[in-house]
């Protein structure tokens, strides 16, 4: 029932099971002290949840203070949160309290915390480790009481293997963690925003509320919505007020979804099937490079039989051979084990068989690692053109990365 209570209180549409356990863990945690750390994608709407952990906290009748980390210069931002003496700097005409100051005994919400420069992380960690801060240009210590709330929509644990988050501040803003899920993974909700979009946007125009049609709705609870809560919001917008027709069928709303992500009619548009035909286009290009590396193997063994007197060494007499893939993986041109190393017996020695054993640096999974590395090395670590260049997914590309421990 409290839940309920919350998302009357402060707007929330939505039963997902995983949005009622992030509005639950906010509630849980908001009489205490403790940090919180607030992750999702851009657009889910975090910044509801520093506002329902103040106001039931015992700082609800302090301030609270909401800071756009990411909107502050990185000249200004130490300014603006901890405030700077008269002549600290150019244009610094008089002293000036920064937000931790204001905000004693309150809460301040420190939005997109990972984009603070490291210098500023320095700070924070001060503050929230001993309640201390020193204003720029000054030298006198200043203790506060606040309580910090931090969100983000980037990926903290690779800003922390690029160092450009400090991992200590990370453990100690993430005390307790909340997680607000994407739109895409709260399918049954995305007609319930719709509807309350329209009948609000409707309201402001003075107009009737948009109607969808049973495949509309299909398509809207199967795009993939990049912008989530905040692009959805924006496309109801759009078309409240560009279409005269209220009555929206799919071959309308298709006009407001833009790119890549809009499913198709009747076979509707699925992210796991896209990451597997880019998976088999990956494996395709690994086993024509396989394919490569046989013909230079046979170049070496037609070689090395040109010279009779010649008996090949131990390492030499070690050839590959590719394992036997079943032909549904693969289209007809490539049969692998189709593959097959020309013999001269007349020509080699006893002791050499080329079908002898494989070596494992060229299994599937070694080539697919090294493709990988390439790419990512060749890009200088920027996975969008890397997927590009291998013909995948960067969803899959991330994956792949995690599954072979690839470090960039």
């Amino acid at each position: 029932m409290e839940v309920q209570s919350i998302k009357q209180r402060f707007g929330i549409i939505g039963n997902s099971s995983a949005l009622n356990r992030a509005i639950e863990v906010a509630v849980q945690v908001a009489p205490t002290d403790l940090t919180v750390f607030i992750t999702g994608e851009s657009g889910v709407g975090k910044e509801v949840f520093p506002k329902i952990i103040h106001q039931k906290s015992t700082r609800k009748h302090g301030n609270y203070i909401a800071v756009n980390c990411g909107a502050i210069p990185e000249g200004t931002i130490d300014s603006e949160l901890f405030g700077h003496e008269k002549g600290s700097f150019t244009g610094a005409h008089e002293a000036r309290k920064g937000y931790f100051e204001v905000a004693d005994g309150g809460t301040i919400f420190l939005d997109e915390v990972a984009e603070l420069p490291l210098s500023t992380q320095v700070r924070l960690l001060r503050v929230l480790e001993s309640g201390e801060f020193m204003k720029v240009g000054s030298s006198k210590v200043i203790k506060t009481d606040v309580r910090v709330v931090a969100a983000t929509n980037v990926d903290i644990a690779h800003a922390i293997e690029r160092s450009d988050f400090r991992q200590d501040l990370f453990y100690r803003l993430n005390t307790v963690p909340v997680f607000v899920p994407p739109l895409r993974d709260r399918k049954d909700d995305i007609h319930l925003l719709f509807r309350k979009f329209s009948a609000d946007f409707a309201e402001k125009y003075r107009m009737p509320p948009l109607r969808l049609s049973n495949e509309s709705i299909r398509l809207l609870q199967n795009y993939y919505w990049p912008g989530n809560i905040r692009q959805l919001k924006n496309v109801t917008e759009q078309i409240s007020i560009i279409e005269k027709e209220k009555e929206i069928n799919d071959s309308i709303l298709r006009n407001y979804l833009p790119g890549n992500e809009v499913p198709e009619l009747p076979v509707l548009y699925k992210k796991k099937e896209e990451e597997h035909i880019s998976e088999r286009e990956l494996l395709y290009k690994v086993l024509f490079d396989m394919k490569n590396d046989m013909a230079e193997l046979k170049k070496v063994v037609a070689g090395m039989t040109d010279n009779n007197e010649r008996q090949p060494s131990h390492e030499q007499s070690k050839a590959l051979m590719i394992k036997d893939y079943d032909d549904e993986l693969l289209p007809s041109p490539v049969r692998v084990h189709d593959v097959q190393i020309q013999q001269q017996e007349d020509k080699l020695d006893n002791d050499f068989h080329p079908t002898e054993l494989i070596e494992e640096s060229l299994s599937l999974q070694d080539k697919e690692n090294e493709m990988i590395k390439k790419a990512l090395e060749k890009h200088r670590g920027k996975r969008k053109s890397a997927a590009r260049e291998l013909g995948i997914s960067e969803r899959t590309l991330y994956r792949k990365i995690k599954e072979y421990n690839i470090k960039q």
